[in-house]
């Protein structure tokens, strides 16, 4: 996960650098799946979706944060070999 999420800042830095409405549309995107991202682990947590034990937790938060990464990272490498 570390690798995939050091790949979409990369990616997403590279946008950012244009300044343009993309790269404006990319950080709108970003910051919308974050507040998503975290509102759905909340949720996960508050019904016992992420189990009982500290560890059983951790691992349902981040499987559930690394498909978010993976998802990203497909998605803006896709974009830049389009481009």
């Amino acid at each position: 996960m570390a690798l995939d999420a050091s790949h979409v800042i990369g990616l997403r830095l590279t946008k950012f650098a244009a300044w343009d409405n993309a790269a404006m549309s990319e950080a709108q995107l970003m910051f919308s799946e974050k507040i998503g991202a975290v509102a759905e682990l909340q949720l996960m947590a508050m019904t016992g979706g992420l189990g009982q034990t500290p560890q059983g937790q951790a691992a349902k938060a981040i499987t559930h944060l690394r498909r978010k990464v993976s998802s990203n990272r497909r998605r803006l490498s896709a974009k830049r070999k389009a481009a």
